[in-house]
């Protein structure tokens, strides 16, 4: 097929269809009429020979062959305006979306500060807050539909790059009133009182030592140090019982408030939950490995204008939300 005399405009209408699957919102975004957008498909259907997309009750679902050129598409797109200078990026003046893939730990310490920063550089730029745990992070990364993962990730592909956020400890969370608040932590109190523990994904998912790995990339799936805690509480009497296990950070504090459980948690995520004043955090009674929270994106943005300022800005809050939980 020659595209000699193809419209490439289409080739960004396939694209708004693709990452929205809607045409009344694909035409908002690239300021056209839902016909408009309709009629740009039907003439890209008749150069490839393929429907391309199939109504859903759920909108338009792509079609295999869709699926297959999205991302090579995307990422033609995005170098030929990174190389023509098509669409600079001024943040003050800026309507652009990105989208990022975060736990809602992250969320609490990096994005909510995040969106203050962006209202005074950039008001008009949206954020979009995609769960990290979908078992289709990498594959959402390689199609374009994510911009920036955040997270704990112990192996990295080399399609794409990662850039660190912040390195911290963990702390054991408590209600400001527990026993074990007014003095410090024995590993004794570890084995005595029962344990909550955070957990995005577990064996089930596919899960081996802590991290879950698809497509190359690895990202953790248990919030802790599970390793040291084992061998700091090995042949203690009781043996730890891990009461609780939970996806979701923000569910910690309302199990703490009315019990006698403790809770390990990354530092920032103690220093955030602590600020409410009703639970506390201590050092833990036992030397835990450091972890290290990454940015992650598609090689393909590395000098895309917009997502180089978007990711200095995450850095920078990033760094503040780190030295502020130390």
């Amino acid at each position: 097929m020659s595209i000699g005399r193809m419209d490439l405009n289409l080739l960004k209408v396939f694209d708004a269809v693709y990452e929205d699957r809607n045409l009344v919102l694909a035409g908002r975004r690239l300021h056209l009429s839902q016909s408009a957008v309709s009629h740009a498909l039907t003439r890209l259907r008749e150069v490839v020979g393929d429907e391309l997309f199939l109504r859903t009750g759920k909108g338009l679902a792509p079609t295999g062959r869709a699926s297959a050129m999205a991302p090579v598409l995307r990422d033609a797109l995005r170098r030929i305006e990174a190389t023509l200078g098509v669409e600079p990026f001024e943040p003050a003046h800026s309507s652009r979306r990105f989208v990022i893939a975060a736990n809602d730990h992250v969320t609490a310490v990096i994005v909510a500060p995040l969106l203050r920063a962006l209202q005074q550089a950039a008001p008009g730029v949206d954020l979009v807050i995609r769960p990290s745990t979908r078992l289709d992070l990498a594959e959402q990364i390689d199609l374009g539909r994510i911009d920036l993962a955040i997270g704990i990730f112990s192996q990295v592909p080399v399609r794409l790059n990662a850039d660190t956020l912040m390195t911290q400890g963990e702390k054991i969370l408590m209600r400001k009133s527990h026993p074990a608040s007014r003095r410090k932590l024995q590993v004794k109190d570890l084995a005595r009182y029962p344990l909550v523990t955070l957990s995005v994904g577990g064996q089930e998912e596919g899960a081996v030592d802590g991290f879950i790995l698809e497509r190359g990339l690895a990202r953790q799936s248990e919030m802790f140090d599970r390793h040291a805690l084992e061998e700091a509480l090995r042949g203690t009497d009781p043996p730890p019982r891990q009461r609780v296990t939970v996806p979701h950070a923000l569910a910690i504090p309302a199990l703490l408030r009315d019990s006698d459980m403790l809770s390990i948690v990354p530092a920032s995520l103690a220093q955030a939950l602590a600020r409410g004043g009703d639970l506390v955090g201590r050092q833990p009674p036992y030397r835990a490995g450091q972890s290290v929270t990454r940015a992650v994106w598609h090689r393909r943005n590395d000098h895309d204008a917009g997502h180089v300022w978007f990711r200095g800005m995450v850095a920078a809050v990033a760094k503040v939300a780190c030295r502020s939980s130390q």
